[in-house]
């Protein structure tokens, strides 16, 4: 069985870099072929995709995210993380990770995370 569990900081303040980390259990990120995404939902909104990364190594972004986007891995840790600089309080939302096969682009996740909150406020 697949876990993924988001962690980081809850609260960021403005201007600053949202840094946050995905642990995967029971299964490799490097495994052909699964892409791992980021995803968010700001309260009272929809889902939002913000990039992923391959099991390979490459990294796809939203375009409206990506000049602020950074998705990185670290393998020995099966980890993958999450960096968004120049935050403002509409970055406020509940951040997901997650597991697709299709894809970076096709929402066809398997495994979610629990979704961990992220305020932006001083």
């Amino acid at each position: 069985q697949v876990q993924l569990q988001e962690s980081g900081p809850g609260l960021v303040k403005p201007s600053q870099t949202l840094s946050l980390t995905c642990t995967v259990s029971g299964g490799s990120i490097t495994t052909n072929y699964y892409y791992w995404s980021w995803i968010r939902q700001p309260p009272g909104k929809g889902l939002e995709w913000m990039g992923a990364i391959a099991y390979s190594g490459s990294t796809y972004y939203s375009p409206s995210l990506k000049s602020r986007t950074s998705i990185s891995r670290d393998t020995s840790k099966n980890q993958f993380t999450l960096q968004l600089s120049s935050v403002t309080p509409e970055d406020t939302a509940v951040y997901y990770c997650a597991r697709g096969l299709k894809g970076p682009y096709y929402s066809d996740y398997d495994y979610w995370g629990q979704g961990t909150q992220v305020t932006v406020s001083s």
